[in-house]
C-alpha cells in the first residue's frame, strides 16, 4: 500500500513538472538530490585559446575519409582553423611572435575532436545506491579521451541543469565537451498529438537541440518529429518493446527521425513472418534480464541478410537520409560479461559508487546480470553478427553510422566506452578510416554541424585530437591506460599512447592531466568509503 502511494505520488509529481524537468522531478521523488554544477574551469586544466596557435609536424587524419598525411602544421586563431598546410608553416618567425604559441606535434597524429553520439551526464537511479557520480568526473574522462562533442539523449537531471551545462561550456567557463541536448520526451503522459507539440515547444524555448523519445503513442510520436523538424531541432528514438509493436525504426524514419538509437526498432521493422518479437509466455518486460535476454534472440527472427525485405529497408532508410548510432559497445557485457566488468582501467577510474550501481539489482536500469548464462552470451554472440551485418551494409550502400556509447550503465566506462565502440565498429567490418569518418564527420551531419565540427579543414572549429601513436593503425592506442606493448630489444613491456592533448574552441587540455585528475577523485571516493566503512 504504502509503495503504491509513494509511485502515485512520483507519478503526480512528474505530470506537474515543467517540461523537460520530468526526470528531475522524479529524481526528487525517489529522494536522490541533483548532484552540483561542474566547477569553473582552473587554470592546471588548459591554455589558450591564442591568438594564434601552431600545432607543427603532425600527421593529419582529417576525418574525411583520406589517408594519414604529413607531416602537416596546422594553424588555428582565436577558435577557428586557418590553415593547414606543409611543416614549413612552422618558421623561426613563429618563434619569435608573442601573439603565437606553437605546440611541437612531432610523432603525433592529429584528428579532428570526436563526437560522442549518445551520451548522459550521470543518472538519478544511482542516488539509490551511493552517491552520484559528478558532472566534473564525466566530462574530465570525455576531454581524456579526444572527446570534444557530446549529445546528451535524455537530460536526466533535467533541461535547466543540462543547458546550463551546455553554455557554461560553450562559453569556456568548465572543463568540458561541447553539449547538444534532447531532453526525453514524457510519453507515458502526453498522448495526444496536441500536447506533443506543445511539450517540444516548451523545450525548445528553454535552450533543448532536439529530443529523445523512448516510448509514446504513434499520433504523439509522430507530432514529435514534425514539430521538431519545423523548429529545427534533432530527433533521437530507442524504440521500445512496449511500443515497437505500433512504431518501427522504418516507420519513424519515414516520418522523419534524425536517428534511431541502439537496434531497437530495426529487427522489427525487418520482420516478414510475424508483427511481434516471439515473446515466451512468462516473459515480463519489467524484468531487465527477461527483457535483455529475449532481445539477443531477435536479430535471428528478422529478415535473411541480403534478402529482398533487408535489401528494401536498407535502401529505403539510405534513400531517406537516415542515421544508426548502433552503440555496440554498451551491449558488449551480453556477450562475454567478465570482460566487461573486469575491465583493466575500473580499478583506478571508475568510482565506488558508479561500480556499485554496475553491479546486478533489481531496482536499476541495466544492471540485470542476475543469472547470465552460457547460452544468454551465445544468442548475444550471434545477434551481434547480424546487428553488425546489416550496420556495416548500410554504411557500404551510402547510409550515415554515428559512434554512440552510452557510457555510464553495464559496466561502461564514461571515454573508455567510446574508444571500444570504435574497436567495434572495425569489428563490424569498418575500414579504420570509416571508423574515424563515423567519431567525427558523420556526427557532425546528425547534429546539424557539419559546417563547424567533424572535420580538420579551415574555416571549422578548432577541435582537434593530438595521438603521440597511430589510432588508425590500433584504436587502443587512445585509451586513457594506452596500449600494452612489448619491446623487444630490451624485452620489458610498456604501455603506450592514450591521448596526449584535447583541443577544443582552440583551447588546449592535457589529457594526462586531466585523466589524473579522474584518477584522485577515484582514491579519494574509495578512502572515505573505507573510513566510512571502518
Amino acid at each position: 500500500m504504502l509503495r503504491a502511494l509513494a509511485l502515485l505520488l512520483a507519478t503526480a509529481q512528474v505530470l506537474a513538472a515543467t517540461p523537460g524537468e520530468e526526470n528531475a522531478a522524479l529524481a526528487a521523488s525517489m529522494g536522490v538530490a541533483i548532484p552540483p554544477s561542474a566547477p569553473a574551469r582552473r587554470p592546471a586544466d588548459a591554455q589558450g585559446p591564442w591568438e594564434r596557435l601552431i600545432i607543427a609536424n603532425v600527421m593529419l587524419v582529417n576525418g574525411e575519409g583520406a589517408p594519414p598525411q604529413g607531416p602537416v602544421s596546422i594553424e588555428v586563431r582565436g577558435d577557428r582553423i586557418t590553415r593547414v598546410g606543409h611543416a614549413g608553416l612552422y618558421t623561426t618567425v613563429d618563434t619569435d611572435d608573442n601573439g603565437t604559441h606553437v605546440l611541437d606535434g612531432t610523432g603525433m597524429y592529429a584528428l579532428p575532436g570526436f563526437i560522442d553520439a549518445h551520451t548522459h551526464i550521470g543518472n538519478p537511479l544511482q542516488g539509490l545506491v551511493g552517491p552520484v557520480t559528478p558532472p566534473e568526473y564525466i566530462f574530465k574522462l570525455w576531454l581524456g579521451h579526444g572527446i570534444t562533442t557530446v549529445r546528451e539523449v535524455g537530460a536526466l537531471f533535467g533541461l535547466d541543469w543540462t543547458v546550463a551545462h551546455k553554455e557554461r561550456s560553450a562559453a569556456g567557463e568548465i572543463t568540458a565537451p561541447r553539449i547538444h541536448v534532447y531532453p526525453m520526451f514524457p510519453g507515458s503522459s502526453l498522448v495526444t498529438a496536441a500536447d506533443a507539440r506543445a511539450w517540444v515547444r516548451a523545450v525548445r524555448r528553454r535552450g533543448a537541440d532536439g529530443v529523445k523519445i523512448r516510448s509514446a503513442t504513434r499520433e504523439a510520436t509522430q507530432a514529435v518529429y514534425d514539430e521538431a523538424k519545423k523548429l529545427g531541432m534533432g530527433t533521437a528514438n530507442h524504440h521500445d518493446q512496449v511500443g515497437v509493436y505500433h512504431v518501427n525504426a522504418l516507420d519513424s524514419a519515414r516520418a522523419g527521425l534524425s536517428s534511431m538509437e541502439h537496434w531497437y526498432g530495426l529487427p522489427e521493422a525487418l520482420f516478414t513472418d510475424r508483427r511481434v518479437q516471439d515473446y515466451p509466455g512468462s516473459y515480463n518486460y519489467a524484468d531487465e534480464q527477461w527483457r535483455f535476454s529475449e532481445a539477443g534472440k531477435l536479430w535471428k527472427q528478422a529478415a535473411k541478410p541480403g534478402s529482398e525485405k533487408w535489401r528494401a529497408v536498407r535502401d529505403e532508410l539510405v534513400g531517406l537520409d537516415f542515421t544508426l548510432v548502433p552503440t555496440f559497445t554498451i551491449y558488449e557485457a551480453n556477450r562475454d560479461v567478465q570482460r566487461a566488468r573486469f575491465a583493466p582501467w575500473h580499478d583506478d577510474y571508475t568510482l565506488p559508487a558508479l561500480a556499485k550501481f554496475f553491479e546486478p539489482d533489481p531496482r536499476l536500469h541495466g544492471s540485470f546480470h542476475f543469472d547470465w548464462t552460457t547460452d544468454m552470451e551465445v544468442n548475444w554472440r550471434d545477434n551481434f553478427r547480424l546487428w553488425m551485418q546489416f550496420v556495416n551494409d548500410y554504411k557500404n550502400h551510402g547510409g550515415r553510422v554515428a559512434a554512440g556509447s552510452d557510457a555510464g550503465f553495464i559496466y561502461k566506462l564514461f571515454g573508455f566506452a567510446y574508444v571500444r565502440e570504435l574497436e567495434m565498429l572495425q569489428e563490424a567490418g569498418f575500414h579504420p578510416l570509416e571508423v574515424v569518418q563515423a567519431a567525427t564527420l558523420n556526427g557532425a551531419e546528425l547534429l546539424g554541424s557539419a559546417d563547424e565540427l567533424g572535420s580538420i579543414v579551415p574555416g571549422k572549429k578548432a577541435d582537434i585530437v593530438l595521438v603521440a601513436e597511430n589510432p588508425v593503425a590500433n584504436f587502443k592506442v587512445l585509451y586513457g591506460t594506452g596500449h600494452m606493448r612489448l619491446d623487444r630489444t630490451s624485452n620489458t613491456v610498456a604501455q603506450v599512447g592514450g591521448v596526449r592533448y584535447t583541443i577544443k574552441d582552440g583551447i588546449v587540455y592535457d589529457a594526462r592531466k586531466l585523466l589524473a585528475d579522474v584518477r584522485d577523485m577515484v582514491r579519494d571516493a574509495k578512502q572515505l568509503q573505507q573510513a566510512t566503512e571502518e
